[in-house]
């Protein structure tokens, strides 16, 4: 499972860095809607849609993908959009989370199937936006939510007493909650004025400490989200796409819901 998973690894990233460096925007935005419509036929099958039904909503979003960046919100989307996806999915997803594993599947399933097509495509298009802000914004994102993510593992291990919600996901506890999104301020505090030297704009640290805490968090709430929809589905891993690590969903649900609010946070700050 390591060799694979390390061998995954390296493809992805043989793959991806290419977009993710290069000057213009197009070839990670049409790489990562690639990404973005297999997430959406994952997540059709995990709210009972067909193979072929899944497709078929998993190829709307990379459409709509399509057209909002023929639009040109690739480079400046309504801001409005960001305070939707911000209301979705906390408030949404901490009622959901609240309720229990059965809250979930009591939504009709074509509002859950709009739902996520909504939330999938606004990801898409704060990523995007991500990648036209610059370099180091676009990776902030990522390290900041990666680091959340480790340290809470680790940090779980070593002082994890309480549980978080035994129930969806018995391995975390609030101690390596707390310690993943303290560890993500500190990260977010030392990256502060490196941020955005596109365009010669960096965070006081102070900033930068609330913007990792917040990302940090957010991150983990993403992935327990994922957890329970999988957990109602019955399943271990969203699909089978990525060997070693199982779905793209399973991969990218962190970031997914991170990306948005980074967005909206440095368009605040």
């Amino acid at each position: 499972m390591l060799r694979q998973r390390v061998l995954t690894a390296i493809v992805l990233l043989a793959v991806l860095l290419p977009a993710v460096f290069a000057p213009a925007v197009w070839p990670f935005a049409l790489l990562t809607l690639l990404g973005i419509g297999a997430a959406g036929w994952e997540w059709g099958r995990l709210n009972g849609l067909s193979s072929g039904a899944s497709a078929l909503l998993g190829a709307a979003i990379a459409l709509a993908g399509f057209g909002a960046y023929a639009a040109g919100w690739v480079e400046r989307a309504p801001p409005t959009l960001w305070w939707l996806a911000m209301i979705v999915w906390v408030l949404g997803g901490a009622f959901v989370i609240g309720r229990g594993v059965t809250r979930w599947p009591q939504l009709a399933a074509p509002w859950r199937w709009l739902l996520g097509a909504l939330l999938l495509w606004l990801a898409w298009l704060a990523l995007a936006q991500a990648k036209a802000i610059g370099i180091n914004f676009l990776l902030s994102v990522f390290v900041l939510v990666w680091a959340a993510d480790i340290a809470a593992y680790f940090g779980g291990r070593a002082l994890g007493r309480r549980k978080l919600i035994p129930w969806l996901s018995p391995g975390k506890t609030w101690e390596g909650l707390f310690f993943g999104i303290a560890t993500a301020a500190a990260v977010g505090a030392t990256m502060a004025r490196w941020i955005d030297l596109r365009h010669g704009y960096s965070l006081p640290w102070w900033k930068g400490a609330v913007f990792g805490a917040i990302i940090g968090g957010i991150g983990q709430l993403g992935d327990l989200l994922e957890s329970l929809m999988k957990r109602d589905a019955d399943v271990k891993d969203s699909g089978k796409l990525i060997p070693g690590f199982g779905g793209v969903l399973d991969v990218i649900d962190s970031p997914l819901l991170a990306a948005p609010f980074a967005y909206l946070m440095f368009s605040l700050f």
